[in-house]
């Protein structure tokens, strides 16, 4: 099989094994499966079917530039999939946004060409553990699972590459020495303190109109009890139970249960009846504005909005979701934010526990509500670029000392430029997710990808790093 071109020739060097942790990956020199023969020849062309849109441009251009032959269809019909196939295959890539598209083309190729290598991206994990189940010749891969361990570092440590979690606990990747190493993580016990103290202090703090008006009403029905409680306890010399039975018939609007206490306690009883009227009125408002409102914020309890130690995720898409998810697993706070009211995870956001706010973030007013002041670190992480920079002038102009973590790399205007760093921490996802599905395709079976700099490393089975060349788009949107 022929591996992809180096962009740089590697240069070797001793990797020193610290003591009580995992051993240094050593970086490899090949980033494919060694060709040649016993003769030494190379490796023929090996044929490859790619099929999909942006995505599959960039796998297609990276094993264009190794030398392969490479058959890529954004659509393809049956008829056109199966004169593709029509001949020895090396792997197909099925490489789609929608689930839905990438399980009908998967199981597509299946029945053309049964056993054939297949590396497929599915978001859903339950769609993937079916797939993977019905196709067992199906390496099921997901760019959100790709970058999660990626944006989770940046978040927490510039000089991470990545950090993943184990059933031991979370083991981060650094570079050091011309290699990466592996060591166990722990967030820093500032981070955790500040982080706990945070979500306590985000208990009942309501973010929204309806729930202000609720705790309102709420209040000041309280407030109403508990003043007559204290004046029949203090004034009137009634037990402290008699003074709640009093307080309660007020609350109640029905009146004491006899005229005592004098004039004084009477006109104090029946203006607190009155107001009593107006605090229901608002507490009830409130309260039917939030069972009837779809909401993913919660006044107690993990939804709650945390005010320091948290990181704020923009963009709730499939990698906004992992993102969340792993930073809870750390014990962080976290609030997500989403443009779109009708957007697919806002449904899991409730059994996540994780609090969701539904609203524009380059608007200035919406993050200071969400105290980038006092947060870990904000990662724009929405599908599209260019909202993800705009979001992160933003926040630069409302937290100038916030970590500021921007997905980039869709955007072939933006993919290149070195002026994004000023603003952030940029990741490149699409390059990772090409890097990680051509390694797929080229047998490696890769674990993950790494950013190192203007490099990626792919790690393999075994443990060691290779380098793996940036993909260029392909310059075509369709071969057949």
């Amino acid at each position: 099989m022929t591996a992809p071109s180096l962009s740089e020739p590697l240069e070797p060097s001793e990797l020193p094994e610290p003591a009580g942790l995992p051993e240094p990956a050593e970086l490899s020199e090949s980033t494919g499966d060694e060709g040649g023969d016993e003769d030494g020849n190379e490796a023929q062309q090996q044929y490859y079917v790619v099929i999909g849109g942006d995505a599959a441009r960039r796998v297609c251009g990276s094993l264009q530039s190794a030398g392969d032959v490479v058959c890529h269809m954004t659509q393809p019909t049956d008829e056109e999939l199966r004169r593709a196939l029509d001949r020895k295959v090396a792997s197909v890539a099925v490489l789609f946004d929608d689930d839905a598209e990438s399980l009908r083309y998967a199981l597509a190729v299946e029945h053309i060409r049964p056993g054939v290598a297949l590396v497929v991206t599915v978001f859903d994990r339950t769609v993937a553990g079916q797939l993977e189940s019905t196709v067992p010749n199906c390496r099921v891969t997901s760019p959100a699972d790709v970058a999660a361990p990626v944006l989770l570092a940046a978040c927490l440590q510039p000089e991470l590459l990545a950090l993943h979690g184990t059933p031991s606990g979370h083991v981060g990747a650094r570079w050091g020495e011309d290699a990466v190493r592996l060591e166990p993580y722990r967030p820093p016990r500032s981070l955790r303190y500040r982080a706990r103290l945070g979500k306590i202090r985000g208990q009942l703090r309501p973010h929204d109109g309806s729930s202000r008006i609720m705790l309102t009403g709420l209040a000041g029905l309280f407030a109403v009890l508990l003043a007559d409680w204290i004046w029949s306890v203090t004034l009137n010399h009634r037990s402290p139970v008699e003074a709640l039975f009093e307080a309660a018939r007020t609350l109640a609007t029905v009146g004491p249960a006899a005229a005592h206490g004098g004039t004084a306690y009477l006109v104090f009883s029946s203006f607190a009846m009155l107001i009593t009227i107006v605090f229901t009125a608002v507490f009830t408002a409130g309260m039917v504005d939030r069972l009837l409102a779809p909401r993913s914020i919660g006044m107690v309890g993990p939804r709650a909005l945390p005010r320091a130690g948290h990181v704020v995720v923009v963009g709730f898409g499939q990698v906004g979701l992992r993102l969340c998810t792993r930073l809870q697993g750390l014990g962080l706070g976290v609030i997500a934010v989403e443009r779109n009211p009708a957007a697919p995870n806002l449904r899991l956001a409730k059994a996540l526990g994780i609090p969701v706010v539904v609203a524009d973030a380059r608007d200035r007013f919406v993050l200071r509500k969400l105290g980038l002041d006092t947060a870990q670190a904000m990662a724009a992480v929405a599908s599209d670029d260019l909202d993800n920079i705009a979001v992160a002038v933003a926040a630069r102009a409302v937290a100038p000392d916030l970590r500021v973590v921007i997905r980039a790399g869709d955007h072939e205007a933006i993919a290149e430029t070195q002026s994004l760093f000023s603003i952030g921490i940029v990741r490149d996802l699409a390059s990772l997710s090409a890097a990680y599905t051509t390694a797929s395709l080229t047998g490696l079976r890769p674990r993950g990808v790494l950013p190192q700099g203007r490099r990626l490393l792919v790690e393999r089975e075994n443990g060691t790093f290779t380098r793996w060349p940036h993909g260029a788009r392909c310059h075509h949107q369709q071969d057949t």
